[in-house]
């Protein structure tokens, strides 16, 4: 079966089991990884499982929510992923970006990624959040590989400007208004599982990346591919200084990003009525 048919069906599952009103109110989508689905408790009102959804790939790792949740955030209709399915679990790029390419089906215009990291630049603070201003794909890995359907969008998508300006205004006032600091930089994304060595950490640093992970560049490319306007923002989890870099442990990186999460959550409630107006 085809990617397009895969996410026909899914779609059509979905309109099926949305209010009709809500996906009417144009949602925004939002893309929770690593530790940080936790704050989904606070306002979802209904949650759909990966597992029912046709199709649908289930991400592998314990602490994603694997869940498709649906609420109000004030005013601001949100439509959530709590999870993702990634390239080192030995998926695709084409179902990486399989729920991406879902919420646009469904109506969504504006994206909020985000996702775990490490921060490269030692001048960032952990736990922390970056505003990623641009992104370096080394995943080796492209969802737009083969046949294009122009439905879906350009054969050749332009990605001068990758991250909508206008979001990153809004995240940026909101972060300031709830006192919360915002890093800008570029995010490196690469293949995983295994983390970088001290001397990929030197070269990732020096082809200008401020963070790295194993996540979303192929979820930004294939968004910005359906026209979708976006903002990412990263938990930073921990600090990659190669000369006297200490072992990291996946507990360690989850717990920290948590802390982020939170700065996190305090940002977004203070952006979603900016949204609102946008």
């Amino acid at each position: 079966m085809s990617t397009i048919k895969k996410l026909t069906a899914a779609k059509v599952f979905l309109e099926n089991n949305i209010d009709k009103n809500f996906l009417a109110a144009k949602p925004t989508g939002l893309i929770l990884g690593t530790g940080i689905n936790e704050i989904m408790r606070h306002w979802a009102v209904q949650k759909i499982s990966y597992l029912d959804i046709p199709n649908f790939p289930k991400s592998q790792s314990t602490d994603h929510g694997d869940v498709l949740a649906l609420g109000y955030l004030g005013k601001l209709p949100l439509i959530v992923l709590t999870g993702r399915a990634h390239l080192y679990e030995g998926y695709s790029a084409a179902e990486v970006c399989f729920g991406v390419r879902l919420l646009a089906m469904l109506g969504v215009k504006r994206l909020i990624i985000t996702n775990s990291s490490g921060a490269l630049n030692p001048n960032f603070s952990v736990p922390g959040l970056l505003l990623v201003t641009d992104q370096i794909n080394l995943t080796g890995q492209s969802p737009l590989i083969g046949p294009n359907d122009a439905s879906m969008g350009l054969r050749f998508p332009d990605l001068t400007q990758l991250f909508d300006p206008t979001l990153q205004k809004l995240a940026q006032e909101a972060a300031l208004s709830v006192g919360i600091r915002l890093e800008r930089g570029v995010y490196v994304g690469v293949h995983g599982p295994e983390l970088e060595t001290p001397a990929e950490t030197r070269f990732y640093r020096a082809i200008g990346g401020d963070a790295i992970g194993m996540s979303s560049v192929l979820e930004a490319i294939a968004a910005k591919h359906m026209g979708l306007d976006i903002l990412e923002i990263s938990c930073l989890s921990n600090k990659n200084l190669p000369d006297c870099m200490q072992p990291i442990k996946i507990e360690d990186v989850v717990s920290q990003t948590q802390v982020a999460a939170q700065k996190f959550w305090l940002v977004l409630k203070e952006l979603a009525p900016k949204m609102t107006k946008f």
